[in-house]
This record gives structure tokens, C-alpha cells and sequence, in this order.
């Protein structure tokens, strides 16, 4: 049983599944994030002991779960001072260098690790072309989604001639750098390359895999990159635009100037 603004009783029941074997306070994690998201808590968030009646459990499962939600950026809470709704985390990326998604979300504060979805060689041609390769040429294909914190970030694919990138197919990517093991792995790193970046609707399956909310856009980043004078890299990812922010740096009297980025040999 809840209570309104009023303080007069609901028959709302909030229940979790106590014969799954999955935690209490990971359940009351995800229907909490569940439930940020849907705008529940844009006038108030619920404090311990509400959680505790709300959901019937006890107040370190609440702690654990609450413990989460501040890891993960999404409420403050101050000792002393009832849990409010944080301002969504935002990764900030400088413009104008090869940059590192890693060391961006790492440089938030936030941890980050990937989900492999795919890890091999394929023949795709019109990627071939954009490397300047013959449309037969095998490629290593990553296909990660980034995670920032316990919520989705991006999804990232990159790839890359299997010629010189093949050892890459023996590297654990959940939480290392692409261009790290391509620089340990064959000496080669990435030295210049363009971008095109747009900000387009995602499609139901991105959406589904970034968690991203309702009405929300993404930017879609193309990068072709160089390395030795010759194309190495083609990637496309797709990033939540909800949490994630590029910028750059003007002023009157050097007009607009972008800003190279920390660490910008990892990604």
C-alpha cells in the first residue's frame, strides 16, 4: 500500500519476485531505474523507509539498490537528506581528435564495460570500399555495446582489414580499449581520420539494446579512420543522446577552435 500527496492510502502494490533466485535489491534496482524513466520521480523521489513499505522488503535490500542508483549517477543521495533525482549523466567528448569513449565515460566517474555481440571475420563490400579494399577482403567485425555505469551507452561497430587486425579476434574486449590492443597486437595506431556525426531517431532495436528512453534521439557516428598514410578503421556507432554531449571551444579573437581530447589515442 502507497499514499498519495494527500497522505490518503492507495491500493497500489508494488511486488517482486522473491522464487526467481535473482537479489531483492537488484530487482528493486531495475523497477526503480524502470520507473525513473517513465517520470514517476520528476517531483519527488520516494525515501528509504516508503521503499521499504512500498515493496515489502528490508531496508538494506533498499540501501543496496539505492547504493546502485548513485553509482550509477541517476539520484543523490546526501547523508541525512532523503534521495532526489540526479541530472542524467553526461558524457562530455571534445571535438577534433581521435577520441576515446573509454576514457571519456572513465573520466565522468562513471565505469564502463562492453557486451561482445560479435567477434569474427566477414566479407562486406561496401565497407571494403570505404577502405579502399577489394570488395572479397575478409574484416575483423566488433560489435560491442558500451556500457556507462549499469545503463547502456552505445553501440559500437568497427572494421577493420583482417590483414593486419586478425590478432584482435583473440582479445577479451569487455572492458579494454579496441585501439590499445591494435597498438599491442600489430604497433599500429591511428594517426588521423573524419567524421560525420548526425543526430537521427533509433531505430526499435537500438532503442531495445540502449535502453533509450521514450522520444529520445541518438547520434550516429560514421569514422573513418587512417593509419600510415592508408584507411584502418571504418566504425559507426550510435550513442544515447540523452547521455551524451559533444563541445568545442570560441572565442572573439580566435574564432572557433576544437579541442583535442585527453588521452585520444584509446577508444
Amino acid at each position: 500500500m502507497t499514499h498519495d500527496s494527500d497522505g490518503k492510502a492507495s491500493m497500489t502494490e508494488r511486488k517482486l519476485n522473491r522464487g526467481g533466485g535473482r537479489p531483492l535489491w537488484k530487482q528493486l534496482q531495475e523497477e526503480l531505474v524502470r520507473r525513473l524513466r517513465a517520470g514517476e520521480f520528476d517531483d519527488v523521489f520516494p525515501g528509504e523507509l516508503a521503499l521499504v513499505e512500498d515493496y515489502q522488503v528490508s531496508r538494506h535490500t533498499v540501501r543496496q539498490a539505492l547504493s546502485q542508483l548513485r553509482a550509477d549517477g541517476l539520484i543523490v543521495a546526501e547523508r541525512g537528506r532523503q534521495p532526489r533525482v540526479a541530472t542524467a549523466p553526461e558524457i562530455r567528448q571534445p571535438m577534433g581528435a581521435l577520441y576515446s569513449l573509454f576514457s571519456s565515460v572513465e573520466a565522468s566517474g562513471l565505469n564502463q564495460h562492453s557486451v561482445v555481440r560479435a567477434l569474427d571475420l566477414r566479407a562486406d563490400g561496401v565497407i571494403a570500399s570505404r577502405l579502399g579494399l577489394e570488395a572479397s577482403i575478409p574484416l575483423v567485425y566488433l560489435e560491442r555495446v558500451r556500457f556507462a555505469g549499469d545503463e547502456p551507452l552505445a553501440l559500437d561497430r568497427v572494421w577493420l582489414p583482417a590483414a593486419v587486425a586478425e590478432s584482435l579476434l583473440e582479445a577479451d574486449f569487455s572492458h579494454t580499449s579496441l585501439y590499445a590492443e591494435l597498438a599491442a597486437r600489430t604497433g599500429l595506431r591511428l594517426d588521423h581520420g573524419r567524421e560525420d556525426i548526425r543526430a537521427v531517431n533509433p531505430t526499435s532495436a537500438e532503442r531495445a539494446l540502449l535502453h533509450c528512453p521514450a522520444g529520445a534521439a541518438v547520434f550516429s557516428i560514421n569514422r573513418l579512420a587512417h593509419a600510415q598514410g592508408r584507411p584502418l578503421e571504418w566504425r559507426h556507432t550510435v550513442v544515447r543522446g540523452d547521455r551524451f554531449a559533444l563541445a568545442a571551444e570560441f572565442s572573439a579573437h580566435q574564432g572557433y577552435r576544437l579541442t583535442p581530447a585527453t588521452g585520444s589515442s584509446l577508444a
